[in-house]
């Protein structure tokens, strides 16, 4: 859903909250790198999608294409 921009801001929640989950029961204890497991491109893709739904799929999104 979040890569066709279809209900984004229903799949970037989706999204965001897994992340947390695995932030929080993964990578957590490991620390901050993604060298050494840690949680560091798991925050990466809450931050990128957190930005998407704050801003729109765009015009080229299903969201823009189906409700006009």
């Amino acid at each position: 859903m979040f890569a066709l921009g279809l209900l984004t801001p229903l799949s970037a929640v989706l999204i965001t909250g897994t992340m947390i989950v695995a932030i929080a029961t993964v990578h957590a204890k490991n620390g901050y790198w993604v060298t050494g497991n840690g949680y560091e491109y798991n925050l990466l893709i809450t931050a990128v999608v957190i930005g998407v739904a704050l801003i729109g799929a765009g015009s080229y999104g299903l969201d823009s294409i189906i409700f006009r």
